[in-house]
């Protein structure tokens, strides 16, 4: 099922953030592009970085991110099927705001991040 699509933009306040989020919305889009900013990877690669992403997750995640124009898949005519995905141009230009938010996501792990340890929760 396609997601609902960012369907105003009227330059009402909020409009350029919703429409920005709106193209990377969804658990898993970020950690993608995040990962593609090291250049071209397979779906197999894409899924071993992602973590505990499903198949079927990725495929939903990376058809939107196509279909979007942040991501490129070029697929190659031999058996097995090879497929690669990249960064396009657009994708490229969300570097400064992946890394930025890697950076405060690191900075802020300790908040929201980690797991508390079980000897903690069982002593309280």
């Amino acid at each position: 099922m396609a997601k609902a699509r960012h369907s105003r933009f009227d330059c009402s306040p909020g409009c350029a953030v919703e429409a920005a989020i709106s193209l990377i919305d969804g658990k898993w889009k970020c950690v993608i592009l995040f990962h593609l900013l090291s250049g071209t990877m397979r779906f197999n690669e894409l899924r071993r970085a992602a973590g505990t992403v499903t198949q079927r997750m990725l495929t939903n995640q990376l058809r939107e991110l196509e279909e979007d124009g942040l991501i490129t898949r070029k697929v190659y005519a031999q058996v097995p099927p090879k497929v690669e995905y990249s960064l396009s141009e657009l994708g490229h230009s969300m570097a400064p705001i992946l890394k930025s938010l890697k950076d405060w996501g690191d900075a802020n792990l300790d908040r929201f991040g980690r797991p508390e340890p079980i000897e903690r929760l069982a002593a309280e």
